[in-house]
């Protein structure tokens, strides 16, 4: 149904699609104008450059909208602003011009309303690749309003644009600052202060793992055993039982082998190795996951942040060249600096403060995307109706 005073009409009734042009490796050089590809549409700074004369029809200017005709389903296909600087567009990217009485931020949104659409006709490529013909584009449906609405729609999910784009800045100052942090304070670079306000000092004690916790190996129930009636526990048998660091089982298993409890550190032993979780359940473990606990005297969170801190480091002990994998004995000899108790707590507490301020980020931003998905499915089709003023409407 058509809301009224809109149109239903054809991308090529609102737009004008032109292709970028085929360089050719020999046309490549080291200066000139950049070479836009599909690669540098999601933020790669990588660029070949084109030396020569370039056509009007190949350049491209920051703020200029293209759409990605050739690429990865939710990566890089479908509309995108140019934000990056003035160069000439490669092939499978077209340049975008919107057509008389159409506002431009709105087409942008109009056509990422209908990616999806677009993407159904992919052929030609893997199920992940998408690849459509301009056909495949200009004959899309469009429900559209008057201009003055376009504007007032576009004004609307700017904020929303606005909102998002400042949240995700904060998010990256956030975990970047974490990423400092843990290495100044788990390398003992810098030493925090005591209850007595007094910075501690002396040395960390070096020791291997097995020393400071009890280490449990996975080992996997029989396949049968597997349910979905809460028979049992439930069973976390490697990475996809986990979720935003946290355990997350799908199913249960009454053939109970080695248990977690809530709390304990869990850690891949297979590909990808090294992802580190914390456990909410109690629960069977299967051979993709071990169970870490602490010692007396040994910091639980301190062991999870020094976890945390090791996980890109598995790379150099995982075994297999085509299943990566470690040992319960690559775990148990792991080395690893201490401090006193006392420290260790003061140490975890920084650090989990700092992981609760990029959760409550990471949450508050999922939660505009989803607002502002909701927002543009109402806008975009004219459930939802705008009020448009004077000012808007000139």
């Amino acid at each position: 149904m058509v809301p009224k005073g809109w149109m239903l009409l054809q991308v090529s009734d609102i737009c004008k699609l032109q292709n970028g042009n085929s360089f050719n490796p020999h046309e490549w050089d080291t200066k000139g104008l950049p070479i836009i590809r599909i690669q540098n549409l999601n933020g790669s700074g990588n660029y070949n450059y084109f030396s020569g004369v370039p056509q009007d029809k190949w350049l491209v200017e920051p703020g200029q909208l293209l759409f990605s005709w050739a690429g990865t389903k939710g990566v890089s296909f479908g509309p995108f602003i140019w934000n990056g600087p003035k160069g000439v567009l490669n092939q499978h990217i077209y340049k975008v011009f919107a057509n008389e009485n159409v506002h431009e931020h709105w087409l942008y949104l109009a056509l990422l309303h209908i990616t999806q659409k677009i993407e159904a006709q992919a052929h030609g490529f893997k199920s992940t690749l998408l690849h459509v013909q301009k056909k495949d584009i200009d004959n899309q449906f469009v429900l559209t309003p008057p201009v003055a609405e376009q504007k007032k729609i576009s004004q609307i999910l700017s904020t929303w644009n606005k909102a998002i784009s400042v949240t995700e800045k904060l998010l990256a100052n956030s975990q970047q600052q974490k990423k400092a942090l843990i290495q100044q304070l788990l390398t003992g670079k810098k030493r925090l202060l005591d209850e007595n306000g007094v910075r501690f000092s002396g040395e960390w004690c070096t020791c291997t793992l097995s020393e400071v916790a009890h280490i449990i190996m996975g080992s996997s129930p029989k396949s049968e055993a597997y349910n979905d009636n809460g028979l049992g526990l439930p069973l976390i048998q490697g990475n996809a039982d986990i979720k935003c660091r946290v355990s997350c089982p799908r199913v249960y298993t009454s053939d109970i082998t080695k248990e977690c409890t809530p709390g304990d550190i869990l850690l891949s032993v297979r590909a990808p190795v090294g992802t580190v979780a914390l456990s909410q359940h109690k629960a069977c473990i299967g051979r993709g996951i071990s169970a870490i606990k602490s010692k007396r005297k040994m910091s639980q969170s301190f062991l999870y942040q020094w976890f945390l801190w090791f996980e890109p480091k598995w790379c150099y002990l995982s075994q297999g060249s085509t299943f990566e994998s470690i040992n319960s004995d690559d775990i148990k000899t792991l080395k690893l600096s201490v401090p006193n108790f006392e420290e260790q707590q003061k140490i975890a507490a920084v650090l989990s403060a700092a992981d609760t301020e990029i959760s409550t980020l990471e949450k508050k931003l999922a939660c505009l995307k989803n607002e502002k998905k909701a927002l543009m499915q109402q806008l975009l089709t004219g459930k939802r109706r705008v009020k448009v003023d004077e000012a808007v409407a000139v």
